[in-house]
């Protein structure tokens, strides 16, 4: 019997493989891979019936350097359309065109003169500065105007997605993986935080620029930095101008994206052709190196294409009644969100884009958590009922590739979801809107406040417990960048959001402030005082509620917004963070650091689990239990033990007098000691450890609109100490 002989390896591999320059490719991964000396392309669509992968040498080009027509039986597997190309560098520009049916009441707006973007694009072209909004969509219901332009090509006018697969060095970074109880939020904007000619950094408004100011926000001693969006979007879509300025107005917060994966090229300062991941990668090194992590504002309820006369960009053009949820007549979409359309999150293709999308941000970018816009639009089928146990929720919960990222939910929508404290299942934290609002109240004065008040800074038990979540699941937060700044708070009872074009329309009024005697800027010095106060409360009472706190960036400098609780549309002064405020509130910024600091030094204010009746005892000024029912209570206390015999004794007055505390006795050999006051002026509002004051009284007074803590310390023999 002759033996076949056996064969060399790379002689067999060369003999048998295919040589094209183009060859079928494969259907997965979806978006774009380099493999085997060239790149794979796959996109899905289930109902397009021709598929062309354009390949441009430049961004601005309207003709592609190659266009290669995808067979419907090679280059089709199911419902994926891909082909593998020969010699695809880094740096490459591509787009999509996508024929077939245009039924509009089919729900099918297939249109081969759009140029499609990759909805796994890692990059967007910047440059020149695109409108996106110019790749107008096609329906019979346009004006006319409009129908002629869905009939042009867009070539030349809409960007292109840019091919990076670079090996990145990220020099070992690992995730700072701090857990909830040690976790203090910085709500932020990534351009505003830099832009403006005061913040002293090289590369005002990226990425890079946002790297030179690590050191403050160490110095702050936040753990973690949540960023409005930076998923690609048009800040050019907004068409009306500021009537007070006659300027053009801007998308500026980035509600509205593009594309999921692609980070906002013109936050980059490096260029907009790539390089702009490179530089985020860089940041979000940078930022863990020094232990902050870097939660992500992401959108995943709508996108830019808007509603049925909005622009085809990608999704719409690539399979518009399977991304989108459709009215029962398909030419027109459901809208939960505000925007025109809403994500068909739940449809199984659409729940793994979003699901890949997490991945992607987590594993190639490193980021530490997601808080999910109107998270309740991801809860709805495709009939947009909130389901009980939605899938994709569940998914992001338990893939195990998200494992130890952070998962925040804002736990409602534009079509009336309001579930706060019973968002799925315990892994999502949340929003507390009802921290916010009744925070607020309290503090202004309202009636009736005192029991809410009090549940707010244990953790919102009365919210989360019957869902069996514990306090880390509330996200407590009394500004954030959707309403007033917290110098605004208390600087305006009521909204001024004139500049933004829509007649002081916009916004919420449901704001829950007060002005104190003046609208607005003021140089009343009593006015300023009584301000300057209730900004020291709202940060103390942020700061020792359990839960986790999430301040707006700017509040700890006292950055206003002249007025405006809608800044969405101001890429100017109005939003921009004015870092010479730093100086002028140099006190405002002393006490934040103070509380953050103090919150740190007692680890009984941030359990992961709510106050049972032996760690918390509660108290009226007089020493008894606090009236909870009488509408008029404005003053209570409690006494927090730490364990051991060590003890806090905080006290909240928001009434508009002064009021005696009694003290409650402490064992032998402890003395209370004053550790804040916001009644006092600075350095007296806020003592170091150690060096807190001794309370040689029985007593406390505790000013008007004012909240105090005191520490229970053992006395050394022959120390006296300090005494008021």
């Amino acid at each position: 019997m002759m033996e076949t002989p056996q064969r060399e390896l790379p002689d067999y591999v060369s003999d048998t493989s295919e040589h094209a320059d183009v060859r079928a490719g494969s259907p997965l991964p979806l978006g774009i891979q380099e493999t085997g000396g060239g790149v794979n392309f796959a996109i899905f669509s289930r109902h397009a019936t021709r598929v062309r992968l354009e390949l441009f040498d430049h961004p601005e080009d309207a003709a592609p350097a190659l266009a290669i027509d995808l067979d419907s039986v090679r280059n089709r597997t199911g419902d994926v359309w891909h082909v593998w190309i020969k010699g695809i560098g880094c740096g490459q520009f591509y787009a999509y065109r996508m024929d077939g049916p245009y039924q509009p009441s089919e729900g099918h707006r297939f249109n081969f003169k759009r140029l499609l973007l990759d909805p796994f694009a890692a990059a967007i072209s910047q440059l020149p500065p695109w409108n996106f909004a110019s790749a107008c969509g096609y329906d019979p219901s346009a004006p006319e105007k409009d129908l002629a332009i869905s009939k042009l090509d867009n070539s030349r006018s809409t960007p292109k997605c840019v091919f990076i697969n670079e090996p990145f060095e990220w020099h070992g970074d690992q995730p700072p993986l701090h857990p909830w109880s040690k976790t203090v939020i910085y709500e932020m904007h990534v351009r505003g935080f830099t832009c403006h000619p005061k913040s002293g950094v090289d590369h005002p408004g990226t990425y890079r620029g946002l790297t030179e100011k690590i050191p403050y926000l160490k110095g702050l001693g936040i753990t973690a930095v949540e960023l409005m969006p930076v998923q690609e979007f048009n800040q050019s879509s907004i068409t009306r101008k500021n009537p007070q300025t006659n300027q053009l107005l801007r998308n500026y917060w980035g509600y509205d994206p593009v594309v999921f994966f692609a980070p906002k090229a013109s936050y980059s300062s490096s260029g907009g052709l790539g390089q702009q991941k490179l530089e985020f990668k860089e940041m979000v090194r940078a930022f863990h190196h020094t232990g902050i992590e870097v939660i992500l504002d992401v959108v995943f309820n709508h996108t830019a294409e808007g509603d049925q006369l909005g622009p085809t960009l990608c999704f719409r053009g690539l399979d518009n009644a399977i991304f989108y949820t459709l009215a029962d007549d398909k030419r027109y979409y459901k809208d939960y969100t505000g925007t025109g359309n809403t994500i068909n999150a739940n449809h199984p293709v659409v729940r793994d884009h979003i699901l890949s999308a997490l991945r992607y941000w987590m594993v190639e970018m490193h980021i530490d958590g997601f808080r999910f816009d109107l998270a309740s639009v991801l809860g709805r089928d495709g009939a947009g009922r909130l389901l009980a146990n939605a899938p994709l929720l569940q998914r992001i919960a338990e893939d195990p590739i998200l494992r130890d990222v952070k998962l925040i939910a804002e736990a409602w929508d534009a079509a009336g979801a309001y579930e706060v404290g019973s968002f799925s299942e315990r892994r999502w934290a949340e929003w507390n809107g009802h921290y916010r609002d009744d925070v607020r109240r309290f503090w202004r004065g309202d009636e009736g406040m005192l029991g809410l008040f009090a549940s707010r800074i244990c953790g919102s038990a009365d919210i989360y417990a019957k869902s069996g979540k514990g306090p880390e699941s509330s996200i407590n937060f009394v500004t954030c960048h959707d309403g007033f700044t917290l110098n605004d708070l208390v600087s305006y009872r009521y909204k001024h959001n004139e500049g933004n074009g829509e007649n002081n329309r916009d916004g919420t009024d449901a704001n829950f402030s007060e002005n104190y005697g003046a609208e607005g800027e003021t140089t009343d010095v009593g006015i300023e005082t009584l301000r300057k106060r209730q900004i020291k409360n709202f940060l103390l009472t942020l700061l020792i509620s359990r839960g986790v706190p999430m301040l707006l960036g700017g509040d700890e400098f006292c950055r206003t917004q002249g007025g405006n609780n809608n800044a969405y549309c101001q890429d100017n002064e109005t939003s921009w963070y004015d870092w010479s405020c730093l100086e002028q509130h140099r006190e405002i910024y002393r006490f934040t650091c103070g509380m953050i600091a103090f919150r740190r030094a007692h680890p009984i204010l941030s359990q992961e689990h709510f106050y049972n009746d032996a760690d918390i005892h509660w108290f009226s000024p007089q020493g008894d239990l606090p009236h909870w029912s009488d509408p008029e209570g404005k003053q209570f206390a409690c006494l927090i033990q730490e364990g051991g015999e060590g003890a806090l004794f905080l006290m909240f007055n928001a009434g508009p007098h002064g009021d005696e505390f009694s003290l409650p006795p402490l064992p032998l050999g402890f003395l209370w000691h004053l550790a804040i006051d916001t009644s006092r002026s600075a350095p007296r509002d806020l003592s170091a450890a150690g060096e807190e004051t001794l309370v040689d009284n029985s007593t406390y007074q505790v000013g008007s609109r004012s909240s105090v803590i005191l520490l229970a310390r053992k006395q050394e023999a022959g120390l006296v100490g300090g005494s008021l």
